[in-house]
């Protein structure tokens, strides 16, 4: 079963990607933004984009304290015990990631686009843009 929703961890994607954030920390975080913003990758598939926004509502909720959107005990954990000052480099490179995953080339809004959440998902992103902004 594959779980669907407008929250940064509700789909299975992001969901798997929490664990991967808990063992490898700040480089998974990293990589996940990397990955969004490779120059050479004309199309962002959904789970890339997925991997992206999970990452960069991680990386919000180790900046602002706001674990709210975390569905992970461990991933909480995790951000819990991470440093924001160590961490706050990653900023501009979340926010270039949120902004290529709402672009066009990103598979994720032409998946949203019949949706009747779309406006909700938008709304999240945009929620997640102010936090690092």
């Amino acid at each position: 079963m594959s779980a669907w929703g407008v929250g940064p961890f509700q789909n299975e994607a992001a969901a798997e990607y929490a664990a991967e954030i808990v063992q490898d920390g700040a480089y998974a975080l990293a990589e996940a933004f990397d990955v969004a913003l490779d120059p050479d990758n004309d199309h962002l598939e959904a789970e890339e984009g997925h991997r992206a926004v999970a990452a960069a509502e991680t990386l919000a909720a180790v900046l602002t304290g706001d674990t709210s959107a975390l569905t992970d005990a461990a991933l909480r954990a995790w951000v819990q015990n991470a440093d924001a000052a160590e961490l706050d480099h990653l900023r501009g490179h979340a926010l270039e990631a949120l902004e290529r995953v709402l672009g066009p080339g990103s598979e994720l809004p032409d998946l949203w686009e019949d949706s009747e959440d779309a406006d909700a998902w938008r709304e999240d992103i945009q929620r997640l843009r102010a936090a690092l902004s």
